[in-house]
Parts: structure tokens; C-alpha cells; sequence
């Protein structure tokens, strides 16, 4: 009867572990951020998305379209792809 009541004990803290180290890792948690994004005079938002990982804005700037990502986590820019016309 010792070892079943060890053996039961054992389980209950093993379980009870794993339930605290899951609430409490802090991978998970996220910091609130204010970012504030200037946009070019004139610039205007078209579209919005989310691509994994990625924040994807499109902007209409003047008749130009032009893809700005930002880093969903951080809010930090990561690329800004420009459409042109030919000439």
C-alpha cells in the first residue's frame, strides 16, 4: 500500500509540474507596443493582411501601389516591395 500511495503521489506532482511550467514559460507571453507608422503625404491603405508570421499593408501612394510587412510580434518593418510602371 506505501508504494501504490508513493507511486500515486509521484503522478499527481509530475502532472501538477507540467501544468505549472506550462502556464508560466514565457514564451508565449507578449508585450503590449505603441507603434506609430508614418505614411508618405497623400498615401492611403488599401489592404490589410496577416501572412504567418507577417503583418502585410498595402498602400496606395499617389496612384502607385506599393507592400510594406511588418513583424507581427514586434511591429518592426521587414520589407517594403514598390510597383512601378514601365516607362
Amino acid at each position: 500500500m506505501l508504494i501504490a500511495g508513493l507511486t500515486t503521489a509521484l503522478a499527481v506532482a509530475a502532472v501538477l509540474i507540467a501544468i505549472g511550467y506550462r502556464l508560466f514559460r514565457s514564451e508565449g507571453s507578449t508585450v503590449a507596443t505603441d507603434t506609430t507608422a508614418v505614411l508618405p503625404k497623400g498615401a492611403r491603405i488599401v489592404a490589410t493582411a496577416v501572412a504567418g508570421d507577417r503583418l502585410v499593408v498595402t498602400l496606395d501612394i499617389g496612384g502607385a501601389t506599393e507592400i510594406r510587412t511588418f513583424d507581427a510580434r514586434t511591429l518592426k518593418p521587414t520589407g517594403r516591395l514598390k510597383f512601378a510602371n514601365e516607362p
